[in-house]
């Protein structure tokens, strides 16, 4: 008799068992991991944009993105380079720099030659690797950006990220997936009753 009701009761709780929804369990663990991982990603992105601004303001550290190939093969069409603002007194001969022209785009060559007319200004005689010759005239500067590094093939995808439909396409996806993690929900009693039923079945 006693083996019997024990049979019995084991046989009652697996039936509970199997027939608890599982599919409601599973679609909320999956919704709470891929919240997890949007949230993730956004405040990696976040964290990116706080660098930058940051390295900008204390470092003198930019993006310039290259739409030409004068500085091919160094740096071919559709890089995008790191430079950093120095004194021209620091930029050496071989050294690749960007210059800002008045009333023009700023030109982004090699050093091949500069004397130093003051203790602030330099004359500056440019050339890109890929051209034949120097650039017609030589540049006057106190100030100059050093290229540090570059990356080649990702001007474009800056260049489309920065474009305003996407930028403002962009806010408004992040606001939602924020205020989508952050929308209180009602956590289910569901996984505390299961777990009390399981201990009155042991007793």
């Amino acid at each position: 008799m006693g083996n019997q009701g024990g049979v019995g009761l084991v046989t009652v709780v697996l039936k509970r068992a199997a027939s608890r929804p599982r599919g409601a369990s599973d679609r909320r663990r999956l919704g709470d991991a891929v919240r997890e991982t949007l949230l993730n990603l956004a405040a990696v992105g976040g964290a990116i944009c706080i660098l930058l601004t940051l390295a900008a303001v204390f470092f003198h550290i930019t993006l310039i993105m290259f739409k030409t190939g004068s500085m091919s093969p160094t740096i071919p069409a559709g890089s995008l380079a790191v430079v950093r603002e120095v004194p021209v007194s620091e930029v050496r001969i071989g050294d690749i720099v960007t210059v800002d022209r008045p009333g023009q785009l700023p030109v982004t060559h090699r050093v091949t030659s500069s004397r130093m007319i003051d203790g602030t200004t330099a004359v500056l005689t440019l050339k890109g690797d890929a051209n034949r010759v120097e650039d017609p005239a030589p540049y006057t500067v106190s100030k100059v950006r050093t290229v540090l590094y570059s990356v080649p093939g990702i001007a474009y995808l800056v260049a489309g990220a920065s474009n305003p439909w996407v930028l403002g396409g962009t806010t408004l996806a992040v606001s939602a997936l924020v205020t989508w993690a952050l929308w209180p929900r009602q956590e289910s009693a569901r996984p505390e009753r299961d777990q009390r039923a399981r201990h009155k079945a042991r007793a």
